[in-house]
C-alpha cells in the first residue's frame, strides 16, 4: 500500500517539478544592459518547492516497506 501511494505523490510531484518549472522559466524576462544580458524573474517559485517536498515525500513511502 505505502509503495502504490509513495509511487503516486512520486509521480505528481515529478510532473509538479516539470509543470511548474516549465512556467517559471516563461517568466524570465531578459534585456541588455551595457553589453551584459540581464534575466529577471517574475515567477512564484512556491509551487516548484511545494513539487519538490511532495515528490521527497513519494519517494520515502515508496522505499520504505
Amino acid at each position: 500500500m505505502n509503495q502504490t501511494i509513495g509511487g503516486i505523490l512520486s509521480i505528481a510531484g515529478l510532473i509538479g517539478i516539470i509543470f511548474f518549472g516549465y512556467q517559471y522559466m516563461a517568466d524570465t524576462e531578459s534585456f541588455s544592459l551595457f553589453g551584459a544580458d540581464i534575466a529577471v524573474s517574475t515567477g512564484d517559485v512556491v509551487p516548484i518547492v511545494i513539487s519538490l517536498i511532495v515528490l521527497v515525500i513519494g519517494l520515502f513511502l515508496y522505499r520504505t516497506k
